[in-house]
């Protein structure tokens, strides 16, 4: 299993992006920079720009001219705002893995995603961890089940404006593709009939 990162962002995200020239890549979340290190490569072939965001010091991760990094919170605007372009093609949220702040980011930096542009978002796959299986973590569980919902809430909100894909591999990944200079309409709640009488009725009939 220790591959299933790796693997994950070269095929679902890299090699979907690999055909952009001059690309602009804004990242929230370096750590030990392993997607850093693979957008770095892309620019460096295709005359881009990464400009990555962390909390800590992760200047180290690279010397490469195509990268700036900003230390900083990912969520202190216009700080970050005075150090990035205005547009981007492809924008990553990979930092504090809690569905809240997750929309945050999303909400505010979707304005910056050219049409056309990709926003990928990192954990929103619960499976690995569920109780037994071999990542086995509570916290993990509950908070990939909790972006996965509300990333379903934004697509039912935004139906006309994005296409939305998945990955499920270890922890999952999704991909939104911004259609056209809308703004992402406020998410409203998903109206299921999981509990309904009807189903519920459904279910036994079925046995």
């Amino acid at each position: 299993m220790k591959d299933e990162y790796s693997k994950k962002i070269e095929d679902f995200l890299i090699r979907d992006i690999s055909d952009i020239n001059e690309l602009k890549i804004l990242e929230f979340g370096v750590r030990h920079g392993i997607t850093t290190k693979k957008f770095l490569k892309l620019c460096e072939e295709k005359n881009g720009q990464l400009f990555s965001i962390d909390i800590d010091d992760c200047s180290s991760v690279s010397k490469s001219p195509n990268w700036t990094f900003i230390k900083s919170r990912d969520d202190n605007f216009d700080y970050i705002e005075k150090k990035i372009p205005k547009v981007f093609d492809v924008i990553l949220i990979d930092s504090f893995h809690n569905a809240k702040h997750v929309k945050k980011i999303l909400y505010y930096y979707y304005r910056k995603l050219k049409i056309g542009g990709r926003i990928f978002i990192d954990d929103i796959c619960w499976i690995p961890y569920v109780l037994n299986n071999y990542r086995n973590h509570f916290n993990s569980e509950m908070n990939n089940r909790e972006t996965f919902d509300m990333i379903n809430k934004v697509i039912l909100s935004n139906q006309e404006n994005i296409n939305v894909y998945f990955s499920f591999v270890g922890s999952g990944m999704a991909k939104i593709i911004k259609l056209n200079e809308n703004k992402l309409s406020n998410t409203v709640k998903i109206k299921s009939r999981e509990f309904s009488l009807k189903n519920i009725v459904r279910k036994l009939v079925k046995r």
